[in-house]
């Protein structure tokens, strides 16, 4: 694997930012730690400019190349918070607070980054300016949206965004990418079903919203059979069902649906939600029970540019020697998405080996991955704006 040397001797060091942020993760916004050794690292490595508090609690970082006759802008993106499980991976740097744990490898991500910053700092081996964008809150706070209405994008004229994520299964030092939609659009939905409890011998006399409920359940499917062109992706999954009472013989007055809605297609989703309304009001209704319904438009449909992916695998292809360009779409989440939605760039994935899935409590990020995937962004800089 024809990975940069600076990035093998860097490695350890690497490795040794990675463990102390996985030693002490911390949440969404809440990433006041992270933040500020992320900041002071850039500082050390004498970056241009460290601007922090951008979009709550990022941090951006401004490196120029040796000259700027293209006026080209391209920011790199990591994200720094972890997520709220308890880790029984065992090792000597685990987490050291309970019910928090870096399960998603943006320990990785963010060591990642600021290796590479190190080194672009170095080298300046470019012509135009690197913008290094460090984010908080990509687990469900749509951190990135934040940063982007903070001005991030416009204040320093980034014109173009390229972000990686690990990937379990995918061997160490190899790559994957797809054009288009990539991953998916996360809506979520709370939805009580409110009836007339009773005695559960005595059916009769109540309004079963547990009854209603499987209804619901059962006909909402019908969204992705019968509703959707079959040949495009939708999911609905009812995750979480509960009524307000824990008795055998009592017939409870509400119960509580909670789920999320996945899709790839930007126009599914927006026929997505008008059925899902109708469908739980509708079939609420035939049983004489009222709906309550919350519905909240989460994560965009990630759509990578088709140039912006044949400039990354071009990059990918300098590194390893294995580049996917045709990997399936997934049906996660990422606010990624955000960015791409105003400006041109590429996701890709970086191989982890054969570790524990994403969010598993077992999951630990592979630190012989940080020399890939350094070298990757290093080059994306490098061939997108090529020193004068």
């Amino acid at each position: 694997m024809p990975i940069r040397n600076r990035f093998a001797e860097l490695q350890a060091e690497i490795a040794e930012w990675r463990q102390d942020f996985h030693r002490n993760p911390e949440l969404l916004y809440d990433v006041h730690r992270t933040a500020g050794k992320v900041a002071e690292k850039l500082r050390e490595f004498g970056v241009d400019e460290v601007i922090e508090g951008v979009g709550r609690t990022g941090v951006v970082a401004v490196i120029k190349g040796r000259t700027d006759t293209s006026g080209k802008v391209i920011g790199l993106r990591a994200d720094m918070d972890a997520l709220p499980i308890n880790e029984i991976t065992g090792l000597d740097y685990a987490s050291q607070t309970p019910g928090k744990m870096h399960a998603c490898g943006h320990d990785g991500h963010t060591a990642i980054l600021l290796g590479t910053a190190k080194y672009l700092a170095e080298t300046r081996n470019f012509d135009g300016t690197a913008i290094m964008i460090f984010q908080p809150a990509e687990e469900g706070g749509a951190g990135g949206l934040a940063m982007c209405e903070d001005g991030m994008l416009e204040k320093w004229n980034i014109q173009e965004v390229y972000g990686l994520h690990n990937a379990p299964g995918l061997p160490v030092g190899t790559f994957a990418m797809r054009k288009g939609p990539t991953m998916a659009s996360a809506d979520q939905f709370d939805v009580i079903i409110k009836g007339k409890g009773g005695h559960a011998a005595r059916p009769q006399l109540a309004i079963d919203p547990v009854v209603t409920a499987g209804h619901v359940i059962v006909a909402l499917q019908s969204i992705a059979s019968r509703n959707i062109d079959p040949v495009k992706e939708v999911v609905v999954s009812i995750c979480t069902l509960r009524s307000d009472s824990e008795a055998h013989n009592v017939i409870p007055m509400s119960v509580k649906l909670r789920g999320t809605i996945r899709t790839l297609d930007p126009e599914v989703r927006e026929q997505v939600e008008p059925r899902f309304r109708a469908i739980v009001e509708n079939t609420c209704a035939a049983f004489g029970a009222e709906a309550e319904i919350d519905y909240e438009r989460g994560y965009p449909v990630l759509v990578n540019h088709d140039d912006n992916i044949d400039f990354a695998a071009d990059a990918a292809r300098a590194v390893s020697a294995e580049v996917d360009v045709n990997a399936p779409a997934r049906l996660g989440g990422e606010d990624f998405a955000y960015l791409l939605e105003r400006r041109p760039g590429a996701y890709i994935s970086l191989g982890n080996g054969d570790s524990a899935p994403l969010h598993h409590p077992e999951y630990n990020f592979n630190d012989d991955a940080i020399p890939a995937g350094c070298s990757w962004f290093a080059e994306m800089v490098e061939r997108r704006m090529p020193a004068a």
